[in-house]
């Protein structure tokens, strides 16, 4: 197969087919009883940052969610590859893993296990900055929802955080855990910056702990930043000087607005993300 900018691909049993598919019917576990799960990664100049990294959390979500995932890594990791190269080099590519159950009743069927891998262009988003506001939804705890999988029946309640938000007329939402301390936005992990020092909300099993998030930390810290892994609560952030997110669809992104309050895109989301692109193309 030659160029396919525009349009999008998935490995399906064995061949690569274009657009969207139909691959469950209404008798697939997946679709009314939610037994997905998946992975993001990006591609870009040629260069997939961590895509080793997402291809072996895709298979452990699998595993935590009680799928069987018959294929390793290593070999998600080439097939990966496999899409990557059937589009153009300069392409902003999404590549997404993902495992999923075709029987069972309720608790999936391990042996029924299926799987999928989409790649199709999705431009990077706009390093401009977007406001946020905090939401009324929260992220539930380890003991109410598979939190250690990367599931599609986690994406529900983020969808209504944004829904929330965009009713208010903000990009994004922040969410709490169940005692009130800051979570995460609705699509990322969050980051603030005060007098030069970095935090971020210490992982609590509430939200995943980032690959991208782990990222921008290792190398901020490599670089000489100080990065606190803390308990914030929602006033930390609307009183910071800097407020950012890390994740793998959009990167590093800085907040323009939180709540009533204006920032200033700053130092520490500057650097952040100036480090990640370096490592990308390392």
């Amino acid at each position: 197969m030659g160029n396919t900018a525009g349009q999008a691909l998935s490995y399906i049993q064995g061949e690569w087919i274009a657009g969207n598919p139909a691959i469950v019917g209404p008798m697939t576990h997946a679709l009314w009883l939610s037994s997905v799960v998946f992975d993001g990664a990006r591609a870009f100049q040629g260069v997939a940052p961590d895509l080793d990294r997402h291809c072996a959390r895709v298979v452990r979500s699998a595993q935590v969610m009680g799928l069987a995932p018959m294929l390793t890594a290593g070999e998600i990791e080439e097939l990966c590859w496999d899409g990557i190269r059937r589009f153009p080099k300069e392409a902003e590519l999404y590549i997404r893993p993902m495992f999923y159950a075709e029987e069972g009743f309720v608790a999936p069927d391990a042996d029924s296990t299926r799987f999928v891998l989409s790649v199709y262009e999705a431009p990077l988003p706009s390093a401009a900055g977007f406001t946020a506001c905090l939401s009324s939804r929260r992220r539930p705890v380890p003991d109410m929802a598979p939190t250690e999988a990367k599931a599609a029946c986690l994406y529900p309640n983020a969808g209504l955080a944004l829904k929330e938000a965009r009713e208010r007329g903000f990009d994004n939402a922040i969410m709490l855990d169940p005692i009130g301390n800051v979570a995460e936005f609705a699509t990322a992990n969050l980051f603030i910056a005060r007098d030069g020092v970095v935090r971020t909300p210490v992982h609590n099993g509430t939200f995943l702990n980032g690959i991208t998030r782990q990222r921008v930390i290792a190398l901020l810290r490599g670089d000489g930043v100080t990065v606190e892994e803390a308990t914030l609560s929602p006033r930390d952030v609307l009183e910071a000087d800097e407020v950012f997110s890390t994740g793998n669809y959009a990167k590093v992104v800085p907040v323009t607005r939180v709540e009533g309050r204006s920032l200033t895109p700053g130092p520490c989301a500057a650097r952040a993300r100036a480090l990640y692109w370096e490592f990308a193309f390392r």
